[in-house]
């Protein structure tokens, strides 16, 4: 039997639907949104991405309006300019998962369309090894903060990034005396970086277990952000398995992204988000 070419076109057009509709991410990019928040931490705050320990909210990878950056929000306005001056950034310098739940009441109050949260590395990069944040805290601490968003902006999209692997922070600047100065002067990391160029045993397996406690974090974002629903998509360890080099990271601290990790960072996260 021969099936008629409009019923062949009709059938065609249904199958493209039901996908489309299977396809969270794809069926929550459109309208692009005009107005976003972000929340998370001092990679988010821009810190030392353009002075001397200083936020540089301007060359935020989501927020920002440094144009060499291009940010989620430049990103954003250029297919939507009703996002114009509608970028704001809740995070703070120091936060932790634990913050997160403040941060997210603070977007709900100014109502925003959209919302991008970075948060882990605090938890993690701490002054040792057994002061980590656990992982089942780490996941309250976030399931708590996507209630909030999801009880208050019901529609809003949310874009979670999976933690910067900061074993590789480790394994680009340890051959680097100033990296090695950096971090230890001011502390930076000691969870992992502590005593950068041993090859003791110990201190082998020390890193790999803090690496095994960012690859646990971003187990539990990508189950959270499943749990919230079809408004939040997680960038399926976009940004963890980004392979950065030291020239992306600030040389004032050999930790935070530069304005070329800052860069990096929106284009790797943005690409692997809802696609405006």
């Amino acid at each position: 039997m021969t099936i008629p070419r409009r019923v062949l076109a009709a059938l065609a057009s249904l199958t493209a639907l039901v996908l489309l509709a299977a396809d969270p991410a794809t069926a929550a990019t459109t309208p692009p949104p005009a107005s976003m928040a972000s929340l998370g931490d001092s990679i988010t705050r821009g810190f030392n991405a353009c002075g001397w320990y200083v936020d540089c909210t301007s060359r935020s990878f989501s927020t920002g309006d440094y144009s060499t950056v291009n940010s989620h929000y430049l990103r954003i306005r250029a297919v939507n300019p009703a996002i114009q001056g509608r970028n704001l950034n809740d995070a703070r310098s120091g936060a932790k998962s634990a913050d997160m739940y403040g941060q997210a009441g603070t977007a709900v109050g100014q109502g925003v369309e959209y919302v991008t949260m970075l948060i882990g590395a605090n938890d993690a990069c701490t002054s040792s090894e057994a002061t980590m944040t656990p992982v089942a805290t780490f996941r309250a601490n976030i399931d708590s903060a996507l209630n909030r968003i999801r009880a208050g902006l019901p529609n809003a999209r949310v874009a979670v990034m999976s933690v910067p692997d900061i074993h590789r922070l480790w394994f680009i600047g340890k051959g680097s005396g100033s990296a090695r100065s950096a971090w230890s002067a001011f502390g930076i990391c000691q969870s992992m970086l502590a005593n950068p160029t041993s090859t003791a045993q110990a201190d082998i397996d020390r890193r790999a277990r803090v690496r095994q406690r960012v690859i646990d974090y971003n187990s539990q974002l990508a189950q959270a952000c499943a749990a919230y629903g079809a408004n939040c998509d997680f960038d399926d360890n976009a940004v963890f398995n980004y392979p950065f080099v030291l020239s992306q990271v600030s040389t004032w601290d050999y930790f935070h992204p530069n304005t070329s990790g800052q860069g990096v960072l929106a284009s790797v996260s943005y690409a692997n988000g809802f696609g405006w």
